[in-house]
């Protein structure tokens, strides 16, 4: 007959390989299960990308580019008032009227060569303190040590003389139109003292008799300015310390050439706020400075 024969283990083994494994399908989904579960926690592993830090090296830039203006402002502030211009204010009545209490003035820094801040050393200047020339300078007989303006009378190798509130130089009357015209009664000029005479006599030409030189505000002289020295002056003869008594001013502290004045303020008038406004002196500004 014609009929097949079958092993019966070849058959249970083919039934047995045939059938689903459980055993195999729950290790593929448990390790399904378990590589999402590594892909996760590696996620989470990883830090957070950085944030973008074009804003912040944005703003870094910014900043410093804020740093470096202000520098360089800060720079040419020190480098202009040092070696250029510089401001100042008028506290006296001495130079009054060509300045007046209240005044703030602008001076050429330059032209007599600034001096280099904490050494004593000057750049070159444009040209020397010239007779007339109204100058800032820094005497060292102040206490503290403050700027003045005043007027320069006499040059190295002048001599200066008054008589009775006139001035000569070298034997020339001066006429001077800034000075203020009003009049305090003369007074003598102590000997000794801060503001004596005592310096005059070494400055009297040899045909004055020192024993009998006794000067006054008013008259005193003649005085043979020294090198490297300057006589000066306040416009308002009645009301200055000046050389009458602080004696002559060395070239090294005479520091600028007074311009012009950029603000004036009243500091004696009642006027309602903002004063700074209402008690300017409108028709002082921009004034140039003879």
């Amino acid at each position: 007959m014609g009929s097949s024969l079958v092993d019966p283990w070849q058959s249970a083994c083919y039934l047995r390989s045939s059938r689903p494994s459980s055993t195999v399908g729950t290790s593929d989904v448990s390790g399904s299960t378990a590589s999402q579960r590594d892909d996760r926690e590696a996620r989470e592993r990883v830090p957070n990308p950085p944030k973008d830090s074009s804003a912040t090296k944005g703003e870094e830039n910014e900043l410093l580019e804020w740093v470096k203006s202000f520098a360089i402002a800060v720079l040419l502030f020190f480098v202009i008032r040092t070696f250029l211009i510089q401001a100042f204010t008028i506290p006296s009545g001495s130079m009054e009227n060509t300045l007046r209490v209240g005044d703030y003035l602008m001076a050429n820094n330059a032209i007599f060569g600034a001096q280099i801040p904490f050494t004593e050393v000057h750049v070159p200047a444009f040209r020397e303190p010239a007779f007339g020339d109204i100058v800032v300078f820094r005497p060292t007989y102040n206490d503290p040590i403050i700027d003045v303006v005043k007027r320069v009378i006499g040059e190295p190798g002048d001599t200066i003389q008054m008589i009775e509130r006139t001035v000569y130089r070298n034997g020339a009357t001066l006429e001077e139109p800034y000075v203020e015209s009003s009049y305090v009664p003369d007074e003598p000029i102590e000997r000794e003292g801060p503001t004596g005479y005592a310096w005059h006599l070494g400055a009297l030409p040899a045909t004055v008799d020192r024993e009998t030189y006794s000067p006054t505000r008013d008259t005193w002289g003649p005085l043979i300015v020294p090198a490297g020295h300057y006589l000066l002056l306040g416009d308002n003869r009645d009301q200055s310390l000046d050389s009458r008594y602080m004696g002559f001013i060395p070239r090294e502290v005479v520091r600028g050439k007074a311009l012009f004045i950029y603000y004036s303020i009243d500091p004696f008038i009642d006027r309602p706020f903002p004063r700074f406004l209402t008690a300017v002196r409108w028709d002082r500004l921009g004034s140039v400075i003879r």
